[in-house]
């Protein structure tokens, strides 16, 4: 009597453990955790805008007497001239951020596919029940996602230090401080500047990264090549060809951001007459073309990851 009591206590207990584990991972939870992976594995996703940040933070300080004679020396000049010396230091985080995080996230997608099959890492991580599918597009999300909101997180918190030290430092020279805050719209800039990333920065040069990752996917060594010489090669040819320039003005419209790629001017994330314009940007037919050709890059990802993968050397 007492062994099979004893069985039943033991199933008793055990049978709870039993279901303490999943039997089913869902895809969302997949996806979360291969964010996390890539954040895990880039640490210069974080590292370097903050690195850029505290350099703009230094050089101003460094910078900081000779902001205070020019203050000094404008007290009989026109307001607008005072605030224009200013408006020079207080706009140098987002475009140093931005072209920071840009090459940042353009190297990143070059090596993101390359580097786990390059240190054969990929047979590992092939065995996790983590989708072709589900890796490329984690790796998609990094530069069409977040480098652009870790751009602007960095230049919201760089730019509120430096107008904080700016206020500092002028307060002692007779300058009216109060309309430093008030020329400066900080309300309406950061709105302008996140508008200007996801536009921008995210869905215009979406098939950038998706090329990039492509490429990533395809080459065993020298992606920088990979992705530079095809495309110089086409310009070339179809000038000498043709002479025609169709294939450059591309490229050229498409980095220089299209639509709202005037944004990325000083004026524009200062000026309080500047409105967004989202509607002009979403009926813009190189915005839905470059989404298309976007996903079809992508696609492009998953079935090289998937067939060649594993045999790339």
């Amino acid at each position: 009597m007492t062994t099979p009591s004893a069985a039943t206590t033991t199933t008793t207990e055990v049978t709870p453990h039993a279901h303490a584990f999943p039997r089913h991972i869902t895809r969302a939870r997949c996806f979360y955790w291969s964010l996390l992976r890539e954040f895990w594995e880039h640490r210069s996703l974080y590292i370097v805008p903050s690195a850029v940040a505290a350099l703009v933070l230094g050089g101003f300080l460094l910078g900081a007497f000779r902001l205070r004679d020019l203050a000094r020396a404008g007290l009989n000049l026109d307001a607008a001239v005072q605030l224009a010396n200013v408006e020079k230091a207080f706009s140098a985080p987002a475009l140093a951020l931005m072209a920071a995080t840009f090459i940042l996230a353009f190297i990143y997608s070059l090596s993101a596919l390359q580097s786990d099959r390059r240190d054969r890492s990929i047979l590992f991580w092939k065995s996790m029940p983590v989708s072709d599918v589900i890796t490329v597009l984690s790796k998609a999300t990094i530069p069409i996602v977040f480098v652009p909101l870790i751009t602007f997180i960095v230049t919201v918190v760089t730019q509120w230090i430096l107008l904080l030290l700016t206020s500092a430092i002028l307060a002692g020279t007779g300058f009216d401080v109060a309309s430093l805050w008030t020329h400066f719209f900080l309300g309406h800039m950061w709105l302008m500047l996140l508008y200007h990333l996801l536009t921008v920065h995210a869905l215009w040069y979406a098939p950038i990264f998706g090329y990039l990752l492509l490429v990533s996917a395809w080459s065993r060594r020298g992606a920088f090549l990979w992705a530079t010489v095809p495309p110089t090669v086409i310009v070339i040819v179809e000038r000498i060809a043709f002479n025609t320039h169709y294939f450059s003005d591309f490229l050229s419209y498409r980095f220089q951001g299209g639509p709202e790629g005037g944004m990325s001017s000083n004026t524009l994330f200062m000026d309080p007459i500047c409105h967004l314009t989202p509607l002009q940007f979403l009926w813009s037919t190189g915005l839905w073309d470059g989404l298309a050709l976007t996903a079809v890059f992508l696609a492009g990802a998953v079935l090289l990851r998937r067939y060649r993968g594993v045999t790339t050397s």
